[in-house]
């Protein structure tokens, strides 16, 4: 059952690396996995119809500075609602968490509004804003944090450790694998953006990978080898992250229930 499912899902990704080599392909036929003269034009075609390096670089440089971020301000934050005590803790917290049901569809038009009146539209930092921080980071990694025992801090703290000393020598390098679940998400959530994108960026210079490549699709035709040529190039990225990460992402998860 585990093979079929593994080759239910790959099934996809597979026709669409096929789809990208065939000449004139398309995806109105039954799927093939057979190509009689594999070429690489649907690739050169892509490079010629969007600037696609200048665009993966931008969407690649949004990514680590998105995820970056949520990894510094994510925890930060877990290590203060799991080791410092004040007042209304339990509450904010719960608020924080609230907001992972609202989603981003409804925060458009006031983080829109918000970016506009700084006039911070059209820019990196408009990419960038939403995802600074992140409340399923914060508990992913509060919830690891929290099943760190608090005797070693007591042992930092006595040889006059300060909160932040213990946080950067102490906590972080023993949540490594809630780090890098964190790091897998964060990443692949940035790098497949396309709404914020479409709202704040109007320059083509600022554009990101999913934004570009919906301009690859025509409004009476469209070439979708050039399109699964976009797409594979889209795939490869996260793709790469992932296999980094791999071996932390099941103990980062099996971690999070635990106290």
């Amino acid at each position: 059952m585990l093979v079929i499912g593994a080759l239910l899902m790959l099934f996809p990704f597979v026709w669409t690396v096929v789809t990208s080599i065939t000449p004139d392909g398309n995806l109105s036929g039954t799927p093939s996995l057979i190509v009689d003269n594999p070429t690489l034009d649907a690739y050169r075609k892509l490079a010629a119809s969007v600037p696609i390096w200048r665009i993966v670089l931008n969407s690649f440089g949004i990514a680590v500075a998105s995820t970056l971020l949520q990894l510094l301000t994510g925890s930060l934050a877990a290590y203060g609602f799991s080791r410092l005590e004040f007042a209304g803790k339990k509450l904010v917290f719960g608020c924080y968490l609230a907001t992972l049901m609202v989603p981003l569809q409804v925060l458009v038009v006031p983080l829109f509004i918000m970016l506009t009146r700084v006039h911070l539209n059209d820019s990196y930092f408009s990419l960038l804003a939403p995802s600074i921080a992140s409340a399923f980071g914060i508990f992913l990694l509060k919830q690891t944090i929290d099943a760190i025992p608090h005797e070693l801090d007591e042992a930092a703290r006595i040889d006059g450790a300060g909160h932040l000393r213990i946080w950067a020598q102490v906590i972080m390098p023993l949540t490594k694998p809630a780090l890098a679940t964190v790091t897998v998400f964060a990443f692949m959530d940035s790098w497949n953006s396309y709404l914020w994108p479409l709202v704040v960026i109007r320059s083509p210079e600022l554009m990101t990978l999913p934004l570009g490549l919906s301009f690859l699709k025509g409004q009476f035709t469209t070439e979708w080898n050039v399109v699964m040529a976009g797409a594979v190039v889209s795939i490869l990225p996260i793709i790469i992250v992932y296999l980094f990460a791999q071996k932390y992402i099941i103990a980062g998860m099996a971690h999070t229930g635990l106290k």
